[in-house]
């Protein structure tokens, strides 16, 4: 890939980080177990989903703001160094593509059978509160595009990468 393209990947990439983190820090920054447990008709079983569900979100913001920092250092190299920002962007599938889509308690997954409806493609494991469902809903937007936009991107870093090392 140019250098050219790889630096406008990078930059979309630091504003989608941007919005992640922004949603993220708002929702933990003003929501407790408490305050979901108020939105929830259904308790029984619901505080511990909750505390799982919040360390997952807290475990991904933690992912979003180390890559937001690398992302940004990547850019503001008074040299544009391609090798240095296509390992940074594959970092970033690695730790919050998948934190998002993989967390680590399995509050929700994504179900790819959705993916190109119209229909939202996270299925959770129990009915959350509607703060956080569409928390969870407009973050998915987020990684979506990322994805999108740097899967195919680390496919082909990673096979550079293995070809190199052959040669």
């Amino acid at each position: 890939m140019p250098a050219e393209q790889t630096k406008q990947l990078c930059r979309m990439t630091r504003d989608q980080l941007k919005e992640a983190i922004r949603l993220l820090e708002e929702f933990l920054d003003y929501t407790n177990i408490p305050r979901l447990m108020e939105e929830t008709p259904e308790k029984e079983g619901m505080e511990e989903y909750y505390r799982e569900y919040l360390s997952d979100l807290r475990v991904l913001l933690v992912s979003c703001q180390i890559a937001y920092e690398k992302i940004s250092l990547v850019l503001r190299r008074a040299t544009f160094k391609r090798e240095f920002a296509e390992k940074v962007l594959s970092e970033i599938v690695h730790s919050c593509i998948y934190n998002f889509y993989y967390p680590r308690n399995e509050v929700y997954e994504e179900d790819g059978r959705y993916s190109y409806t119209q229909h939202d493609a996270i299925k959770f494991r129990r009915q959350p509160a509607e703060s956080l469902r569409k928390l969870t809903i407009d973050l998915s937007r987020i990684f979506e595009k990322l994805r999108d936009e740097l899967d195919y991107y680390e496919t082909d870093y990673i096979t550079r990468t293995r070809m190199l090392k052959t040669d």
